[in-house]
């Protein structure tokens, strides 16, 4: 217990100002706890976070753990996915993206370890995405693609978490069809996919909503739940026998 009457007038005032700056502390703090709060409120982003098992054919053919999540009022949305390769051998990959609030990308990274080690990054500025790549072996490649707009979306190969962010950004109050522009890193390929409103169905008892994308070579359709943050539970691609199927969370 403190006795007041012992300590001098100077030891008294150092005590009421280490109070004094303990409580601004906790007032910033506070203050900063908030804001994340506000800036997550606002955002069209949730956070989430798992591992989709990868099925073709019925078969298990690999696995992504991923997570996004918000800091400093910006997102970060990482992926590891390891899959069968050529001759049985796994593939192993990761993505990281970091985007706005509003769900425009920032930058993107990916790295893949067969057939041969490579990686690139992609900045986006002005609506024009900026890759250096870099291949095992060869000389390192730069492409600028312009899609004159920053609303563009990432799909890359084995990141399915990046159809957790497309079911996050559809517009689910109007459920309106929309044409997203894409790139594809790993394949370098800019272009655009349409999503449109499926109705809802029941997966495994579990009352969801389904979103139809399109593109020119391409047809899947995205089971999401039906809570405001409208996690992907699964994702199927009928052409390719091939499912991406969100695991079951353990108790």
């Amino acid at each position: 217990m403190i006795c007041w009457k012992r300590l001098g007038a100077g030891a008294a005032a150092l005590l009421l100002l280490g109070t004094a700056a303990a409580a601004a502390r906790g007032r910033a703090e506070a203050q900063k706890s908030k804001e994340k709060q506000k800036d997550a409120a606002a955002s069209l982003l949730s956070a989430d976070q798992g591992t989709f098992r990868i099925l073709v054919d019925g078969q298990p053919a690999g696995t992504e753990e991923f997570e996004i999540r918000s800091s400093g009022g910006e997102w970060t949305a990482r992926g590891t996915a390891e899959v069968a390769g050529a001759n049985g051998a796994k593939e192993r990959v990761t993505g990281k993206l970091l985007l706005t609030a509003d769900g425009a990308p920032r930058k993107y990274e990916w790295t893949t370890s067969a057939p041969r080690k490579a990686a690139a990054t992609v900045v986006f500025e002005n609506g024009v995405a900026k890759m250096d790549l870099r291949i095992e072996g060869t000389s390192p490649y730069s492409q600028d693609f312009d899609f004159k707009t920053p609303a563009v979306l990432i799909l890359d190969n084995n990141m399915y978490h990046h159809y957790a962010i497309l079911a996050q950004l559809y517009d689910w109050e109007h459920r309106e069809a929309k044409t997203f522009p894409v790139l594809i890193p790993q394949d370098m390929t800019p272009g655009s996919v349409s999503v449109e409103y499926g109705g809802p169905q029941v997966l495994e008892g579990q009352k969801v909503d389904v979103l139809r994308v399109h593109s020119q070579d391409l047809e899947l359709d995205l089971y999401c739940d039906s809570t405001p943050q409208h996690r992907l539970l699964k994702l199927a691609v009928p052409a390719a026998k091939a499912e991406i199927v969100r695991q079951a969370t353990k108790k």
